[in-house]
């Protein structure tokens, strides 16, 4: 997968993100200047697939509170969702899911899904109330059923458009 950095990455923070080893993501971009990262630049992450060879994508809506599934560009599905509340936005960006993680516990419902930005996620909630409202730390919180079935169709690398 390549990532392409943004005004003020630094690529300590893009292998966090990644949940990629430092040293990885060094050694598969043979000539990279860690502390001298430019914007545009295309920084190579092993270990996911290219998001273009995946016929899903997922399509957020922080104002509207929808998410989308779309198949090779057609909606399949809409879901309602919870964002994150005053001080503690929801990222805008483009991102990944780089993970899965079945009954994660805690206010994170029934399934986590981590995004290619650290400490962010699609998941569950223990509170259904919430959902439609700006209420998470930032993260996008589903009904339980709702992040089990969307976490069942889509891959790891699934490509996630977060926008107002």
């Amino acid at each position: 997968m390549i990532h392409t950095v943004k005004a003020g990455e630094i690529l300590s923070q893009i292998a966090r993100d990644y949940r990629t080893p430092l040293s990885s993501i060094i050694a598969a971009n043979p000539g990279i200047n860690p502390n001298v990262l430019y914007i545009g630049q295309q920084i190579v992450i092993h270990g996911f697939p290219n998001p273009n060879t995946i016929p899903y994508q997922i399509d957020i809506s922080v104002n509207n509170r929808w998410l989308r599934l779309l198949k090779d560009g057609i909606l399949q599905k809409q879901y309602p969702i919870a964002v994150g509340r005053m001080l503690h936005g929801t990222p805008v960006g483009s991102f990944i899911i780089i993970n899965k993680e079945p009954n994660p516990g805690g206010p994170f419902g029934s399934m986590w899904m981590s995004l290619s930005k650290e400490h962010y996620g699609i998941h569950g909630t223990n509170d259904p109330s919430s959902i439609g409202h700006a209420v998470s730390h930032g993260c996008i919180r589903m009904h339980n059923q709702d992040v089990e079935e969307l976490a069942s169709i889509v891959p790891i690398g699934t490509a996630v458009s977060i926008h107002p």
